[in-house]
């Protein structure tokens, strides 16, 4: 795929969603970093649905620390693995207590030492809590960029070098949520909607469907 055609992909797709952002409920770079952890192997609906009872009552390191394992279990029992990542939100907590002032670190080295912080979260969080340019590859992403022939890559680190390195650069910043949401509603797994899709004349997926 040349420049000009993944240009054109990223215009028609910064078009029909000038403002894209995550799905997650948040207010404070804390709260999205939470609400992160919690949504590995889960839904952002399911994720949002505990965090709106949770932030109400405790949205700050003090507070969730203060709940303890077993209190913060009571709020995130629907989300699936639960209990490890209770565990994790809690030492993540004493964490930024002890050596970040109760802040969220703007740095990858810093944010990724954090328990139940991998690469890809801290890639979320560099890039909707500080807008920093970041690419948080999930499988939404990397089926995306293998199929439409976007940024194809055998594993997850070589898709997320290649974006960086091929998306073009007054698109970066937000490169992640137009490729996510694409994924997430229109280039899906089992029955991509390619009838529906803004860029199916520039995508190099070779077996189109018609599905709406």
């Amino acid at each position: 795929m040349n420049r000009e055609k993944r240009i054109e992909i990223f215009t028609r797709l910064r078009d029909n969603n000038p403002n894209p952002t995550t799905e997650l409920n948040y207010s404070t770079p804390f709260e999205l970093l939470i609400a992160v952890i919690l949504s590995a192997q889960a839904t952002d609906v399911g994720v949002n649905k505990a965090t709106d009872k949770l932030y109400p009552v405790a949205n700050t390191p003090a507070s969730i620390f203060a709940l303890g394992v077993d209190g913060l279990k009571e709020y995130i029992k629907t989300i699936g693995l639960f209990n490890s990542k209770a565990e994790n939100v809690i030492k993540t907590c004493q964490l930024l207590l002890e050596k970040h002032g109760g802040e969220v670190p703007d740095n990858r080295e810093d944010l990724e030492a954090l328990p139940g912080v991998g690469r890809k979260t801290a890639n979320v969080v560099l890039n909707t809590a500080f807008g920093q340019p970041a690419m948080a590859v999930d499988t939404h992403i990397f089926r995306v960029s293998n199929r439409t022939g976007i940024a194809p890559g055998k594993n997850v680190l070589e898709v997320e070098k290649r974006l960086m390195r091929l998306v073009p650069r007054e698109f970066l910043l937000d490169a992640h949520h137009w490729l996510i949401l694409h994924g997430r509603y229109v280039c899906t797994a089992r029955k991509p909607r390619c009838g529906a899709c803004p860029i199916e004349d520039l995508c190099e997926f070779k077996q189109k469907r018609d599905y709406q």
